[in-house]
């Protein structure tokens, strides 16, 4: 299948696109525009087309660094929605019979905004868990070294090793499940279709298949640079308290959720040798994160990109 040209702005760059893999689907997104494709358990592709959130098109969503920790929590609240969705239409859920009490409950009190609350209290647990799992637990143990070794920025290198050690020991686990291993399948599929896009062939599953699985801008990479830039800056906070040291940790997280931000979006814009020095190790990770696809997968991530290139917003093809 080829795009329209009839719908295709002429004269143009390429349009910014990310994307993110689903349960059977992929999620791409441009400036404007979010689609969500998703197969069906029937082989039918199902298309969800919705614009970015208003604050993406604020004034304060250009403000290099601060619109980084913003899309970190927006990215996470739209995630948690498009897995909710694409789970729901593989799986044929019926709304009405499969709601929990508790959800029911949530819809009696919150009406149309009991999805939402769903979705930022998962928002919230997961963010939660991560700071439990990959911030609160490598600084107390590392923390039980102090009288071992005394070197403030010695421990500081211990706790990053532990945290990067954690998380690839995290992704290798998880990589083992089955239906981990088709959501990976989709994330390759997404990197590929978005390297076809961007080399200006036309979005074919032939040409597809011929691009690499890993991506510049991926947000695999994006969270290896965030570890290790909190590794570099948490280095001159204090080890006096294991509490204390988190909670400021806390505090300069959205500074450097904001930095990873902007160097990502250089990443995947720059084909300078330093840059790459910088991406190479997000690239490699992203072997773990990313399986290659066969022909309907990247068929699926053909059909979400093809969507938010369309200049008609409730477009399905």
């Amino acid at each position: 299948m080829m795009i329209r040209k009839e719908n295709i702005p002429q004269n143009m760059n390429p349009k910014s696109v990310g994307g993110q893999a689903l349960i059977e689907g992929v999620m791409m997104k441009s400036l404007s525009d979010i689609a969500m494709a998703v197969r069906k358990s029937n082989g039918e592709i199902i298309v969800k087309k919705e614009s970015v959130s208003k604050i993406e098109k604020s004034s304060i969503y250009k403000i290099p660094i601060i619109r980084g920790a913003i899309a970190l929590i927006n990215s996470m609240i739209l995630g948690v929605r498009a897995i909710t969705y694409s789970a729901e239409v593989f799986e044929e859920i019926d709304s009405d019979e499969e709601k929990s009490k508790f959800e029911k409950w949530l819809e009696e009190k919150f009406g149309d905004r009991a999805d939402d609350i769903i979705t930022y209290f998962s928002v919230a647990l997961a963010l939660a868990m991560s700071i439990v799992i990959f911030m609160f637990i490598p600084t107390l143990l590392i923390n039980l070294l102090k009288n071992i070794f005394t070197n403030q920025l010695l421990l500081s290198g211990f706790e990053g090793v532990l945290k990067i050690l954690m998380f690839i020991g995290y992704i290798i686990l998880i990589s083992k499940m089955k239906e981990i291993k088709r959501v990976f399948q989709y994330h390759g599929a997404e990197h590929k279709v978005i390297h076809c896009y961007e080399s200006g062939k036309p979005l074919t599953v032939e040409n597809a298949r011929k691009f690499t699985t890993l991506h510049p801008r991926c947000g695999t990479s994006f969270l290896l640079i965030v570890m290790v830039l909190s590794i570099l800056l948490f280095s001159f906070l204090g080890w006096e308290s294991p509490v204390q040291r988190v909670v400021m940790k806390l505090m300069l997280l959205p500074l450097v959720a904001g930095v990873s931000y902007e160097v990502i979006k250089i990443a995947g814009k720059s084909k300078s040798k330093l840059v790459y020095a910088i991406s190479y190790p997000g690239l490699m990770l992203q072997k773990l994160t990313t399986n290659e696809p066969d022909d309907k997968q990247l068929e699926v991530a053909i059909v979400a990109l093809k969507n938010i290139l369309v200049k008609d917003k409730d477009a399905n093809i």
